[in-house]
């Protein structure tokens, strides 16, 4: 194949809609078009004036569209498909952590490489100032700490190379993060702190913190980090927000995804979505969801912030509350199971916000028609989350196609599978969990409890609809990694390892559709993405494989050539 290096281009898309009869703007040409519709077969050329398909059709078909400016290119047998749709992500937060440390186990194999990384960055910084970094799982590295709790790293290392300035390294699942002494001390935890409803403070046998904060617990330190935040002005804040969008947008079209669905942001972010948004500036199709605020906030504000298809180019929607977190992560031992743990029998994990709670949220959804997306990971808390579904639709019986989600939904009771697809609730799932913590699920749950869990095939099959994403940054956006995981079972890293439990792996059409039509699907978008048929928007995505026939490692190969979204070209991988 070609080699191409990347380029991205940012041009608005212009929101014309031609007739059929018109000349195209852009025309894709000698291509393998995967429609993904069920009334469109699929086809080699596409034709796109201003925001929309007109034509799908052999080439000559679509040939005869091409005017004196239309822009067609020849793609040389290439793969089109609709743009990938990520189901479940976290916009600012991936922004933010392409510009911090990265000590996940493909930069920082071990602890004692996160240490040299974190003792590198101190020799740098100013007195005082935090040093962050993101992606660390001590399942991942390549040998245990010399000095550990629970495996965990003892921390006192973080204290020898880090001693005069604050340090947080947040764990790769988002729910743990491990601090040194400094921040420990800016948060106010000491000796005699109690866990948090909701949160786990780790300690050694002494009853010392050795700097590792589980779920609520990470709170105080994050305040003390946004304090430090606060003395910025303005002017630098929205800098560094604008960067983080701008990094963000570049990773998601660099990797053909043109639709992301945000989970959990405050009013304020909402505010500085809705103003990219009205001046045009947003580079992607934004679906976000409201953090849980307090209820009352959310009752107080939720219509205001309602938007649907917003801004110059109708790239902002906001009709979500979500993601709410029910309990933890597998590998942080806080994911809230009915039975203990098996390596650390201590612990079922814990629910992290009160089900009342979650049952008041649900009760404000319903009432605003917003849709409602609450993280479950544990068996527990997958249950417990469709038990309060059940109870507020069965008390709101007029109410339909609310496509009310659970986030994640790894590890299920066997009888609650069928419940999603009897419900109508969508399982926004993300394929690549499943492979990245294969190596230690059953020494954490044991095989029974593995048996059913990222159940595609079992939650296919009995009708429901899963949606695919990555959670980055927990998890890097590259579609590709995300869509082998589905079809083969096996983790990335280990490509030609042995596939965990393969009878539940998608079809390559399944776990195709679950990244596009479903996608658009679980944001009300179906009738314009998701499939490529005249009419709908022209978010798509050239490919220079065809994941659909490829063999496997082929797809860990694949590249994104041209990422169009809106009729535009936005990214285009260069030759090099």
């Amino acid at each position: 194949m070609r080699a191409f290096a990347p380029v991205v281009l940012l041009a608005a898309a212009s929101g014309v809609h031609a007739t059929p009869r018109a000349p195209a703007d852009l025309i894709l040409y000698d291509a393998h078009v995967v429609t993904e519709s069920p009334d469109q077969a699929d086809a080699r050329a596409i034709a796109i004036a201003g925001q929309r398909i007109v034509a799908v059709g052999t080439d000559r078909e679509i040939l005869e569209q091409r005017g004196p400016k239309t822009r067609a290119i020849d793609l040389h047998g290439m793969t089109v498909v609709p743009g990938f749709v990520d189901s479940h992500a976290h916009f600012l937060d991936t922004g933010e952590a392409l510009s911090e440390l990265d000590v996940s186990a493909a930069q920082a194999p071990s602890w004692d490489d996160i240490v040299r990384e974190v003792a590198e960055a101190a020799r740098h910084a100013k007195r005082g100032e935090w040093i962050i970094g993101n992606g660390w799982h001590q399942e991942h590295w390549t040998h245990p700490p010399r000095e550990s709790v629970e495996g965990l790293p003892a921390g006192r290392e973080l204290d020898a190379v880090s001693p005069d300035n604050p340090v947080l390294l947040q764990h790769a699942s988002g729910h743990a993060i491990f601090v040194n002494s400094v921040a420990l001390r800016l948060a106010g935890i000491g000796a005699g702190t109690p866990n948090p409803p909701g949160g786990e403070i780790v300690r050694d046998a002494s009853g010392r913190a050795i700097g590792m904060l589980r779920d609520s617990a990470m709170r105080p330190v994050l305040a003390a980090l946004e304090k430090s935040r606060a003395a910025q002005t303005p002017a630098a804040k929205r800098r560094r927000l604008l960067d983080e969008v701008a990094l963000a947008t570049h990773d998601a079209l660099e990797h053909g995804v043109t639709s992301w669905q945000d989970m959990g942001q405050p009013f304020e972010t909402l505010d500085l979505y809705r103003s990219l948004a009205a001046q045009g500036k947003l580079g992607v199709r934004l679906y976000a969801f409201v953090s849980d605020e307090p209820v009352a906030a959310l009752k107080a504000h939720l219509a205001h912030y309602r938007l649907i298809d917003y801004g110059k180019d109708g790239l902002l929607t906001v009709r979500g509350i979500g993601e709410i977190l029910s309990d933890g992560a597998l590998g942080t031992h806080s994911a809230w199971f009915f039975e203990p743990y098996l390596d650390v029998p201590t612990t079922r994990g814990y629910s992290v916000t009160p089900l009342a709670t979650i049952r008041a949220l649900a009760e404000v959804a319903m009432a605003d028609d917003f849709q409602i997306s609450v993280h479950a990971i544990g068996a527990r808390a997958n249950h417990e989350v469709l038990d309060i579904y059940q109870a507020v639709m069965a008390e709101h019986p007029g109410k339909s196609d609310l496509r009310w989600r659970i986030d994640h939904a790894q590890h299920l009771l066997p009888a609650d599978i069928p419940r999603f697809a009897a419900l109508h609730v969508i399982a926004s799932m993300q394929t690549g969990h499943a492979c990245d913590d294969a190596p230690y699920v059953v020494r954490r749950i044991g095989a029974a409890r593995a048996a059913s869990s990222y159940a595609w095939h079992s939650l296919i099959e009995s009708g429901a609809i899963i949606a695919n994403g990555t959670d980055a940054p927990v998890i890097p956006i590259d579609t590709m990694p995300n869509f082998f995981c589905a079809v083969t079972r096996r983790e990335r890293f280990s490509p030609e390892g042995a596939p965990f439990y393969p009878r539940e792996a998608m079809t390559r059409r399944e776990a195709l559709r679950a990244y596009t039509y479903n996608g658009a699907y679980s944001m009300f978008k179906e009738r314009e993405l998701g499939t490529l048929e005249a009419g709908k928007l022209a978010d798509l995505v050239v490919l220079d494989h065809d994941i659909l026939t490829a063999p496997a490692p082929e797809i860990l190969a694949t590249h994104v050539l041209y990422t169009v979204l809106g009729g535009k070209v936005v990214y285009q991988r260069r030759r090099g």
